[in-house]
């Protein structure tokens, strides 16, 4: 068995809302797979099904090669889950949190203690080990939930957004976690509207819009199938702010002013480099940098996302 997750012609409806409609995709054991969209594409619906917390009206899911729906205490029991909204007991404390959890796996006492020590080692809570948790910051319970999660070493995990909110340093413990649990073979879904997090983690990225999967591949591939997006970042030692003088460039579709740098659009990147050169020379501008740049990977979310509703609209 190759997958950890299969889904096949998944639909969920609420009404006449088509929330999810028919999607089928695979999850590799051992990938940190990426599930992105805009708001209300279908992400949260989706994660929700594949955990069991809502049923489809139609298709199957399969955990581990267990039909969820057949055999939902088999698949769940492999699971670990950290929805977005999710919050430790407050009134009881880390400690107390994690002893819970690990009793409704049925992880035995010894090893669940031997467990939830390790846990708060790593999340760094061992000092706030039997403190209640309503005095928690929101990156102190993000990480509680987190180790909760995983206090019966589940082998697939199930995030959703889970640094959303958090500041930078909470933000980068659990992004580096999250890693170090892939390394270690913990399949990984992670639920996220942040592109550049999911470019920076996921070895597949999978884009829902409308309900429906818009693209399944490798960031660095589905960068590669939008040459039109191709574009040239210029920086100049004088700020331009009227981008009007830029238009007699040729072959230019888009300008962008991005911070101290423009950015070009193209599909004829060095032609449009040389043509800044000339620009630069011919205005008397320092040229500070000068750089070909392939599309982003939230250029290709936009690109896909935007195509597919204007399909769907019409």
């Amino acid at each position: 068995m190759e997958n950890a997750i299969e889904v096949s012609s998944l639909s969920k409806y609420f009404g006449e809302i088509r929330a999810v409609d028919g999607i089928s995709f695979q999850v590799k054991k051992s990938e940190l797979f990426g599930f992105l969209g805009p708001n209300g594409a279908g992400k949260t619906t989706t994660q929700r099904m594949l955990t069991g917390i809502l049923k489809p009206n139609s298709g199957t899911i399969h955990i581990m090669g267990f039909d969820l729906f057949k055999h939902p205490s088999d698949a769940k029991m492999l699971m670990g889950v950290v929805p977005e909204m999710a919050n430790p007991y407050i009134d009881l404390s880390a400690w107390d949190n994690l002893m819970l959890m690990g009793e409704l796996y049925g992880v035995p006492k010894r090893k669940r203690k031997q467990k939830a020590m390790e846990l708060l080692e790593i999340f760094s809570l061992q000092d706030r080990k039997n403190q209640k948790t309503k005095g928690f910051s929101k990156g102190m319970k993000q990480r509680l939930i987190l180790a909760m999660a995983l206090i019966h070493e589940p082998e697939l995990l199930f995030l959703d957004e889970p640094t959303s909110g958090l500041d930078v340093q909470s933000a980068r413990l659990i992004r580096n976690l999250v890693r170090e649990l892939n390394s270690n073979d913990t399949t990984v879904f992670l639920t996220t509207h942040n592109i550049e997090e999911a470019n920076q983690m996921c070895a597949r990225v999978a884009i829902i819009n409308s309900g429906k999967i818009a693209a399944i591949d490798r960031p660095e591939n589905l960068r590669n199938t939008i040459q039109s997006l191709q574009s040239v970042e210029v920086t100049f030692a004088k700020a331009i702010n009227d981008l009007e003088s830029l238009q007699t460039i040729e072959n230019v579709s888009e300008i962008r002013k991005e911070g101290d740098k423009l950015r070009l659009y193209t599909d004829k990147p060095g032609d449009v480099a040389c043509q800044l050169v000339e620009y630069a020379k011919a205005h008397e501008l320092q040229v500070l940098s000068l750089n070909t740049l392939g599309p982003s990977l939230e250029d290709v979310f936009v690109h896909l996302t935007d195509t597919k509703g204007e399909q769907n609209a019409s």
